[in-house]
């Protein structure tokens, strides 16, 4: 067996984990941590009981489930076992499990000891999946609570080490610093405008003429490898292979990407960042790198999440780099400047601050706790949380308390995620046919079909019922964990009602037959007008994405009929009275509205307007208009400010959330009981904001608010000036230089958590110097300007030592210094 970089590390790594019941592993791409560790630790007999490895993607895990079975001369479910969506090639025999999607939560779940696993091995931690970064949430606490024989290990090619070390303080860390040969990088600046691909499949044929080996070319997606893969076909030889690599393609599909090129042929494979770290593609001496990357990121304001097209981090970067470096010396073609690179983040944002954490939070609830009882590198972002709180209550998974229903109990064997769990569970109410069109739509839903296919839902899963593939297995399995039957036939009937279960939030009315709807979450969404779906009155937009201005774009629906919703899903819908300030008429407008979430289905006018009507229509004004139109004045923006700084800072306060679409939607909680008898906007200038969220915070927090972030601050002369408060920025205290006289150090609130920012002002209240950095400026930077206000200002005191000399507001006539 060749020799691996790992290998000089291995009995270093094996008495780690022999002493230690967390081990981090550091090693680059190629060091064949992977591929050569989990067979020692089989061959050494290190763990009597199974060992789980966590990959965080479906083609790395069956290349590793592959490839190590092979070196023990067996198929995969032997020895080596496989678990991924789909798919799961386990037995008695089986030592090693490869998991991925999910799986690794779903065996904590079913079996919170894990029994019979000693191992449980995070590879390629660094890409921050959510699955990873939840699945070792969880580890942790069982680790802590049910088995201290546990034993973890977080492997990984670029950790956050300072991060990682914090969370694991007892950690014994080994590092292997990898094989790698000479990378000569270069740069070819290429704008991102039409024709780009045009002008990257040029730099890859102009590298192809110069340098020897196959290419790896990094590109942010499917859609612009596919125009790269066109537009290179005309300008290389016969001998080279053009190779798309993305997710979406099937397994045999893949493996063609990776495989060896054939003899007298060379390769250039087109990918996404799927060929970043966790896969090795045989024969690659070349790399282009475009230096992007499309990234899911949610959009709590819609619940839609939108792809972006970012530049990647530098971790990244570098770790495409050294893919050339594999097999030979290689060259890397960065298709941005030296600048651009320098200026790269250092690392990607993990995906638990970007993304929905609804299936996230769902995991935490069935595991009993509260988020801050578990612990995270970061923590579930706040607003994130709740509005995946929302949409699981909206799916009847959770209660109003937070806990757990009855159909929320009954996910975990399902082995979906939240919406289609509650759409399966919901099916097997219906009636016909409605389970097994449930399973197909469900299978359409972990893998959407791409490309040319029509927008209409019922026309896409009748394509897939058709044929055979990986959705037809898929829709068995679930047929079979639901208990049903699988059948070619799709209930066209029941097939709103299905996806209405699945994405309550997602139902939508139309705005005028013109393709534009608003969906039930208030936000707006556009079908191609060309299509006849954009006639419909109603539709379950089941596909859609968040665009960068304006509506949502839907690329798959179905269409709906609101009466029947209403009757199968009652939940769906709720009767309330709604008064409203209509500015157009001039008049009060008051009706009790049925309603779909924002949609309105049905009003009725009320006659009798009482004064709890108009205040209302009060509240919704001010949402409508905004925190503005509330009469703030000074006290009251004050402590509103500070408060939000209190929670950008981090401090010790228990605060509710600041921003203004949290305030607008909380206004009957904390602005409401202060309105009394106000029926007008003009009687709103009568009321008393500062003791509304006086009231909210609670007094004790206002208090503690008020001594760590008082409104000023008491300089050396005994003044006090007012502190300037930013949320987004440090707090600035403005001041004359000669009162700060004797503050040898930076002044400091919040128990000194906090430093002011000072703005040192001339005799004449002008800028003279801002710095966080009060002992330094006294040292430093002082000197030239004492120089020079000594001529401009010489009747005031200029000292040689600052910083502890005697404060004064006086002139040198009539300062007297302390004796």
């Amino acid at each position: 067996m060749s020799q691996l970089p790992i290998d000089s590390v291995l009995d270093n790594v094996l008495s780690a984990l022999r002493h230690n019941a967390q081990v981090i592993l550091k090693a680059p791409p190629g060091a064949g941590k992977s591929t050569r560790l989990p067979l020692v630790l089989l061959q050494r007999n290190v763990f009597e009981g199974r060992i789980v490895l966590l990959e965080p993607r479906r083609l790395a895990a069956r290349n590793i489930a592959r490839f190590l079975a092979q070196q023990l001369g067996e198929p995969v479910g032997h020895t080596v076992g496989l678990r991924v969506r789909g798919e799961t090639r386990v037995s008695d025999r089986t030592r090693i499990e490869i998991v991925t999607e999910g799986v690794l939560t779903r065996m904590i779940q079913t079996d919170p000891e894990l029994s019979g696993v000693d191992l449980v091995i995070f590879d390629e931690f660094h890409e921050r999946s959510l699955h990873a970064d939840l699945a070792l949430a969880l580890s942790l606490d069982v680790q802590a609570g049910l088995r201290d024989d546990l034993t973890l290990l977080i492997m990984s090619a670029t950790l956050d080490d300072g991060a990682l070390s914090a969370l694991l303080p007892d950690a014994e860390v080994v590092t292997s610093e990898g094989r790698s040969f000479p990378v000569e990088v270069r740069y070819q600046p290429i704008a991102r405008q039409y024709g780009y691909e045009s002008l990257v499949a040029s730099a890859i044929a102009q590298l192809l003429e110069k340098e020897q080996g196959s290419a790896l070319v990094f590109l942010p997606g499917v859609r612009e490898i596919q125009r790269t893969a066109e537009a290179l076909a005309d300008k290389v030889s016969s001998d080279v292979l053009i190779c798309p690599l993305y997710g979406q393609l099937s397994s045999k599909e893949q493996q063609e990407a990776i495989s060896p090129a054939p003899s007298g042929k060379r390769k250039v494979v087109l990918a996404t960042n799927i060929a970043e770290t966790s896969l090795t593609i045989e024969g690659i001496r070349l790399v282009v790198d475009a230096g992007l990357e499309r990234v899911a990121r949610f959009n709590r304001k819609t619940g839609i999440t939108k792809l972006d097209t970012l530049q990647i981090a530098k971790s990244s970067a570098i770790q495409r780099m050294g893919r050339a470096g594999r097999l030979s010396e290689g060259v890397c073609l960065r298709l941005y400047s030296e600048e651009t690179f320098q200026r790269m983040p250092a690392v990607p944002d993990p995906e638990i601050l970007t993304s929905d954490l609804m299936q996230l939070v769902l995991e935490v609830i069935q595991w009993g706790c509260a988020p801050e009882d578990l612990q995270w590198l970061d923590q579930p972002p706040t607003q994130h949380w709740q509005q995946a709180l929302a949409v699981l209550q909206q799916l009847g998974l959770i209660d109003d308390k937070g806990s757990l229903t009855a159909s929320g109990k009954q996910l975990n064997h399902l082995g979906v995620e939240a919406r289609l769990g509650a759409m399966l569970l919901t099916a097997k109410q219906l009636d016909g046919n409605a389970l097994s069109t449930a399973c197909w739509l469900a299978a359409w839903a972990e893998e959407p079909l791409r490309g040319k296919v029509d927008s209409d839902l019922r026309l896409q899963l009748m394509q897939l019922t058709s044929r055979k593939g990986t959705h037809a297995q898929r829709a068995q399995q679930l047929a079979e964990r639901v208990k049903g039957k699988l059948s070619s036939e799709i209930e066209a009937e029941l097939l709103p009602v299905l996806a209405a279960a699945a994405w309550p939030d997602r139902i939508a009315k139309s705005r005028g037959g013109n393709g534009r709807f608003l969906l039930s979450n208030g936000h707006g969404a556009q079908l191609d007008t060309e299509h006849p779906l954009s006639a419909e009155d109603a539709l379950i937009a089941v596909d859609l994405m968040s665009m960068a201005q304006g509506d949502s774009r839907i690329f798959t629906a179905c269409p709906a009929d609101l009466s029947v919703l209403q009757t199968q899903l009652p939940s769906l819908f709720s009767e309330q009275e709604w008064v409203d300030w209509d500015e157009q008429k001039g008049r009060l407008v008051a009706e009790t509205q049925v309603r779909c979430g924002e949609i309105v289905v049905s009003r009725k006018p009320i006659t009798q307007i009482s004064d709890q009507m108009r205040t209302q229509a009060v509240l919704q004004q001010i949402k409508r208009k905004g925190l503005v139109s509330l009469p703030l004045n000074a006290k009251a923006e004050s402590l509103l400010t500070r408060a939000q700084c209190a929670i950008a800072w981090d401090l010790p306060l228990t605060l509710p959330l600041l921003d203004e679409e949290a305030m607008l939607a909380t206004l009957e909680e904390w602005l409401l009981p202060f309105l009394g008898g106000v029926t007008s906007t003009a009687a709103l200038k009568k009321v008393d904001v500062y003791s509304a969220l006086e009231a909210w915070f609670g007094w004790d927090t206002t208090k503690e608010l008020n001594r760590l972030l008082p409104e000023t601050f008491e300089v050396p002369t005994g003044s006090n000036y007012k502190i300037r408060y930013q949320p987004d920025a440090k707090p600035a205290l403005a001041v004359k230089m000669q009162e700060m006289y004797g503050q040898a150090q930076s002044p400091a609130i919040a128990d000194g958590k906090v430093t002011l920012v000072v703005e040192l002002l001339s005799p004449a209240q002008r800028p003279l110097q801002i710095t966080q950095d009060l002992a330094g400026f006294w040292q430093g930077a002082y000197k030239e300007v004492q120089k020079e206000m000594k001529g401009r200002y010489p009747k005031h005191v200029w000292p040689d030592d600052p910083a502890n000399h005697q404060p004064t507001k006086l002139t040198k006539r009539h300062f007297k210094p302390d004796v």
